[in-house]
């Protein structure tokens, strides 16, 4: 990942940070302060589909956030000191998680859509789209997942051995 010409070339960079069962990001995160760029994670919003992409300040930041009842590291619903990255300078890059992907870039989520709605107010942002990086498993890959017309493709799969 740290070699990709796309995260090498980003100064912004949306990351999740993983639970137990996804691939996982810390070393990713560290990464990305060591590098001088700017990292932003997902707030998600409970009973619905809105998600912002707060910064964090450091690596060690995290230790700060809230678990949510999802069992989900995010900064607080009154943490309002936090940039979210379209009041800003937008994305160059977003690492996703996921369930399920298949070659063409469908992504299979946890069904709330999160990604797919803040994807498309990216969209309407002056910066425009961030390229997208889904990080997977290889057990991941699919022939096909079911998509829905809002459903927004990744750019980009990685995982083992691709």
């Amino acid at each position: 990942v740290i070699d990709h010409p796309k995260y090498q070339g980003s100064k912004r960079i949306a990351i999740y940070l993983s639970m137990p069962d996804e691939v996982q990001t810390e070393e990713i995160i560290k990464d990305i302060f060591k590098q001088g760029k700017e990292c932003f994670i997902p707030r998600y919003k409970p009973h619905s589909n809105h998600m912002d992409m707060l910064k964090l300040s450091s690596a060690e930041d995290i230790s700060s956030l809230t678990l949510t009842s999802w069992n989900i590291l995010q900064p607080s619903d009154d943490d309002s000191a936090r940039e979210e990255a379209l009041a800003g300078g937008g994305l160059d890059l977003i690492f996703m998680p996921g369930l399920g992907f298949d070659k063409k870039g469908n992504r299979l989520g946890r069904g709330k859509g999160y990604y797919d709605t803040y994807l498309e107010r990216c969209m309407k942002h002056p910066s425009g789209k961030p390229y997208t990086i889904a990080l997977a498993f290889r057990e991941q890959i699919c022939d096909s997942v079911p998509v829905a017309e809002n459903d927004v493709p990744v750019d980009e799969i990685l995982y083992e051995d691709c």
